[in-house]
């Protein structure tokens, strides 16, 4: 009679560090998700931030020449363009996530409430679950440190891009006055 207890209160210990485990999980996926979060937020402050250094630059280089701005317009634009496509997939893989917590958090609490006849299989769809828990956090960091280097890479290669650009302007700028005062005297 005190085996059947014993393996009972053995198969309560496992759904229990099974269920522990779980909610582990889901706490780190909530954190991973907040850490992403942030950082879209950081990547679209920094973005904006130099988008107003920017646009102090094209003010300047506006009222020099009415042919340059419209260029630059262009170009900032096709910026603005860019930089929002790359919010929105974001969000939408924030959105996919969310979702995908929520329907395992779901399907979690489901488990719970199965007959006791069905315990040992509840233990061990949970053990895959954590498996797959475990995968799509790690596949979730690597994601997330494959969009902060995109993200840095495009900022800086906007700044190089940005520096250029003014450098090649103000050039041009300086060359078109000396030839307004050569021909005017």
């Amino acid at each position: 009679m005190s085996k059947p207890i014993t393996e009972q209160k053995q198969k309560d210990t496992e759904l229990h560090q099974a269920q522990l485990e779980i909610r582990h999980l889901h706490d780190t996926i909530g954190s991973l998700r907040e850490e992403l979060e942030n950082h879209q937020f950081a990547a679209t402050r920094d973005v904006q931030a130099a988008l107003a250094e920017n646009a102090d630059d094209l003010k300047q280089l506006r009222e020099t020449t009415s042919v340059l701005r419209n260029r630059l317009e262009d170009q900032r634009f096709e910026k603005d363009v860019a930089v929002q496509q790359a919010v929105q997939r974001s969000a939408d893989e924030i959105q996919q996530l969310k979702n995908t917590a929520s329907s395992l958090r779901d399907e979690l609490e489901n488990l719970r409430f199965e007959k006791d006849a069905a315990v040992q299989q509840a233990v061990q769809h949970s053990a895959d679950e954590i498996e797959q828990l475990k995968d799509t956090a790690s596949e979730l960091r690597n994601e997330m440190e494959t969009i902060k280097f995109e993200y840095e890479a495009r900022l800086q290669k906007q700044d190089i891009a940005k520096v250029d650009e003014h450098h090649h302007l103000q050039e041009t700028i300086t060359k078109l006055r000396d030839e307004l005062e050569r021909k005017h005297g």
